[in-house]
């Protein structure tokens, strides 16, 4: 009897380790997926890294009470704005992960920059919350921000 409790302990203690692990693995694929979406923003432009890094099914809540669905609505969004001069910055204070893996959320602090005509640069500051979903290529979309 001693054995099989040693046995189911260790098993126990094996598979609690190794999902400690992989959570640590997911959380550090996550800040990287973070720190290459932010890079593409500032040398590709921002319209085209949220629409990369975006689900097909992606929304995202701006100006306070407004909804953009779907990765091409997305991308048509921040083209109309008017970004050019405009530099964003963000880094997650906090990841988690689900226990099945296939889903994390990030949330953190973000500064938009965008100089004006005359030069002139006005910081907006704020805090950013994303949701990021596991595809079957591996990859990671966010499917809220």
């Amino acid at each position: 009897m001693k054995i099989y409790i040693i046995l189911i302990t260790t098993v126990l203690l094996f598979i609690s380790c190794s999902k400690s692990e992989n959570k640590e693995k997911i959380r550090n694929e996550i800040l990287l997926t973070e720190k290459a979406f932010e890079k593409m923003a500032a040398e590709k432009s921002i319209s085209e890294a949220f629409y990369h890094y975006a689900h097909d099914s992606a929304v995202i809540l701006r100006e306070n009470d407004t909804l953009i669905k779907g990765k091409e609505n997305i991308r048509a969004y921040y083209r109309k704005m008017d970004n050019k001069g405009a530099v964003v910055n963000w880094a997650p204070d906090h990841i988690d992960v689900s226990s099945s893996g296939d889903l994390a959320y990030t949330y953190g602090w973000y500064i938009w920059k965008i100089k004006n005509e005359n030069g002139d640069t006005t910081e907006y500051k704020g805090i950013f919350h994303t949701v990021w979903k596991r595809q079957k290529d591996q990859s990671w979309r966010y499917v809220w921000d």
